[in-house]
């Protein structure tokens, strides 16, 4: 149950950090990288059954 929470999670901050807004357009995709590296890990870890 917790990994999916956490799944959830972190599918909205990584919505939530597209570069569709005016003023983060200057960011680039470097925060999306970010969270979609850490959603990539979760899902990994909850596969093999860690979380």
């Amino acid at each position: 149950m917790l990994g999916i929470i956490l799944i959830v999670i972190l599918v909205m901050a990584l919505l939530g950090v597209l570069p569709r807004w005016s003023h983060s357009r200057e960011w680039g995709y470097a925060p999306t990288g970010g969270v979609g590296l850490i959603l990539v890990i979760v899902v990994i870890l909850l596969l093999l059954g860690r979380i």
